[in-house]
């Protein structure tokens, strides 16, 4: 049997957060639960991390990174149409192979509302950095014009609620979403 060094465990530990807090969000998903999906003991755990709260804050914040990451790579020497057209068939692909990550992004979404609410501003701090990072790098594959990173950011929103609520790809509410994506199948799986 080979043993996994902690860094490994914790790796495991952020996926299994991934795929427990996408479906019950931060209050609805025990640590015992993420424990049992890994395998591994609630004080073990909890050696990896301090607590529930920094376990699903490594779990969305790698959520953005993956999305950061996703943008970067596809948009790679392009620019103009062909980065926007590159980085909305990723991020698309992307939720539709991985559909906990759209479902993370979501219960992160809610949770900074949460955490905000009861004046908890540091986790918010930390996804909005996130999302910053995420914002510039759309930004400058788009030559730096606020206004089409604007309107690509908020289609990428629209997408996600569509996504969320479980519009299949051929529903009339898709039509305008990047037309030609309609007309080439890239909208096709969901």
């Amino acid at each position: 049997m080979v043993r996994m060094s902690a860094e490994e465990r914790r790796e495991s530990v952020i996926r299994a957060a991934v795929a427990e807090f996408a479906k019950r969000g931060y209050y609805g998903t025990s640590t015992e639960a993420i424990a049992k999906r890994v395998g591994v003991s609630q004080p073990y755990l909890f050696r990896l991390f301090p607590g529930k709260k920094a376990i699903f804050a490594a779990a969305s914040l790698r959520c953005v990174e993956d999305v950061c990451q996703v943008m970067e790579e596809s948009s790679k020497g392009l620019e103009g149409e062909e980065a926007v057209h590159a980085m909305a068939d990723a991020y698309v692909r992307l939720i539709t192979e991985y559909p906990e990550k759209l479902q993370m992004q979501m219960q992160t979404y809610i949770t900074v509302a949460a955490a905000e609410a009861e004046g908890d501003h540091e986790f918010g701090e930390a996804v909005r950095k996130g999302w910053l990072r995420l914002w510039d790098i759309v930004h400058l594959s788009m030559g730096a014009d606020v206004n089409q990173t604007a309107t690509f950011m908020a289609h990428g929103m629209l997408i996600n609620t569509l996504a969320a609520m479980g519009f299949p790809p051929e529903h009339r509410v898709w039509e305008g979403m990047y037309p030609e994506a309609r007309v080439t199948g890239r909208l096709e799986k969901s």
